[in-house]
């Protein structure tokens, strides 16, 4: 039960490193060697992965990304996941939304008793796009509205998740719109 627990953690923190633009948690979260496969967007090694996400991440204004349904098969020092996920990307301009749903098909290994990716690998099965309409009350109008970086309401909320990313020495990030 604790691999689960371990491995469920493992894709909860993609997930938040991925929409608060922490590239150096992120790199924590692959093992060296390893692979990712975003095709049609991206497909090579996970180092090359995180380097290219800056790039690809500065098209959009805000990004959130979700899983549910996880399911690990552990083997020893070895597991495999099927995760399913769904990702919503706002625009620079914020007048469109993309939303994508699709698996992850993972392999992770535990290295030094710490479970990894070994190989991450998505599954695209449906993606949309359609414009925005923002209405009085909206999360993009409030005080308090996410944000892609270190400035996210997160990390004044949270003190423990502010002194992790301080940590790191990861402050990237930029207002949100």
């Amino acid at each position: 039960m604790a691999d689960r627990v371990a491995l469920q953690h493992l894709v909860n923190a993609y997930c938040h490193a991925i929409d608060r633009r922490n590239y150096a948690l992120l790199r924590t979260l692959y093992h060296p060697g390893a692979s990712d496969d975003h095709r049609p967007y991206f497909q090579g090694s996970a180092e090359d992965y995180i380097n290219w996400l800056p790039s690809m991440l500065d098209n959009w204004q805000a990004t959130s990304h979700a899983i549910s349904n996880c399911l690990f098969i552990v083997d020893g020092d070895e597991a495999e996941g099927e995760i399913l996920t769904r990702a919503w990307h706002r625009s620079k301009d914020g007048k469109q939304d993309v939303i994508g749903y699709g698996r992850y098909a993972d392999r992770y290994q535990k290295r030094d008793g710490i479970w990894r990716f070994a190989h991450r690998s998505l599954v695209l099965d449906y993606a949309d796009t359609h414009a925005v309409n923002l209405a009085e009350g909206s999360a993009e109008v409030a005080d308090n509205a996410g944000q892609a970086g270190s400035g996210d309401p997160v990390y004044t909320a949270l003190a423990l998740f502010a002194k992790d990313r301080t940590a790191r020495n990861d402050t990237s990030g930029k207002k949100v719109k």
